[in-house]
């Protein structure tokens, strides 16, 4: 299910506007997505709650894959409008806010730090191969889902929400200037309401959003009562 006019997207990322001034910018203020005006911006009016909630009739896993598969390709797309401006030397760490940077770990276990467009690079490379690896998402009739498909679920959940957090802290007035901001709110809302209706990310994995996620809660947009 999508809602989000991916056609309006597509090439978008070329257009530079820079209209609008960077949240790091303008000291002593919140962050540009914390400003009421554009957090109350949204192409879905009201709860995501009747859209994230598991049909009748309809397998766990199968619900979860479905919308993992939407997930990443929107997430993707989201980046690939803003991939113009995430550049090496313009961020220069994956980072979501002042307080928060993330860091890769390579096949040797080794912790390596990274440029954003590096490590989000990487990320979605991860995740479509574990997308397309029919061992965890299987396609065909009567196949089971493996016994740790959580597991793997949450892995993803949660670098598909760094990206949409740099996106937030780092990119946020670029899709003011585009126009876009009710689209990667109805997405950020969306996405939060399903990580928490099905529990797919930790409270500590949320904290840059914070207070995002508690403004969306107070509006009524995000409403769970996850029994997972």
């Amino acid at each position: 299910m999508s809602f989000f006019g991916l056609g309006k997207l597509t090439g978008i990322g070329k257009q530079k506007q820079p209209n609008v001034p960077s949240s790091a910018a303008a000291k002593n203020q919140p962050p540009l997505f914390l400003r009421k005006n554009h957090a109350l911006s949204h192409l879905v009016k009201g709860s995501f709650k009747g859209v994230v909630q598991l049909p009748k009739y309809t397998d766990l896993n199968e619900w979860l894959s479905i919308n993992t598969f939407e997930f990443f390709n929107l997430v993707n797309m989201f980046y690939g409008v803003v991939t113009d401006f995430c550049t090496i030397n313009g961020c220069p760490t994956m980072s979501a806010g002042p307080n928060t940077e993330y860091t890769w770990t390579d096949t040797q276990r080794k912790t390596i730090k990274l440029a954003a467009p590096q490590y989000i690079d990487y990320v979605l490379s991860q995740i479509q191969t574990t997308l397309d690896d029919e061992r965890v998402f299987p396609t065909k009739i009567g196949a089971d889902f493996p016994k740790d498909i959580r597991a793997t679920l949450c892995v993803i959940y949660r670098h598909l929400f760094r990206i949409l957090a740099h996106i937030y802290w780092s990119h946020y007035a670029e899709l003011l200037n585009l126009k876009i901001e009710g689209h990667i709110n109805s997405l950020f809302a969306h996405f939060i309401s399903f990580v928490k209706e099905f529990d797919l990310l930790d409270r500590k994995d949320m904290a840059p959003m914070t207070d995002l996620i508690a403004f969306y809660e107070q509006q009524g947009i995000i409403v769970t009562n996850s029994s997972f």
